[in-house]
């Protein structure tokens, strides 16, 4: 399945360069025939135990090809673990 294949090469992607994905909460396709997906990540997890009382959580734009090769990313947002993410 084609979806199955892009969270891998996404999550594969994140475990390399950026953190490890803490989870995958959709992929759209785009408009240029690629994909768009959006992934969770535990920021700095070892910073963040020593200093803070909690884990943050990035929010991340990702823009992959019809190849289902990352192109770019951009974090969107970052939170608390426990924050209540609240959507209306």
């Amino acid at each position: 399945m084609e979806i199955k294949e892009i969270m891998k090469n996404v999550g594969d992607f994140f475990k390399e360069h950026v953190a490890p994905p803490h989870k995958i909460t959709s992929v759209e396709a785009a408009e240029d025939e690629g994909w768009k997906v959006t992934i969770e990540v535990i920021e700095e997890k070892e910073y963040m135990k020593k200093y803070a009382k909690d884990e943050m959580v990035g929010t991340y734009e990702v823009l992959v090809n019809k190849e289902k090769e990352v192109t770019s990313f951009k974090r969107q947002d970052i939170r608390f673990r426990s924050a209540i993410d609240v959507e209306v």
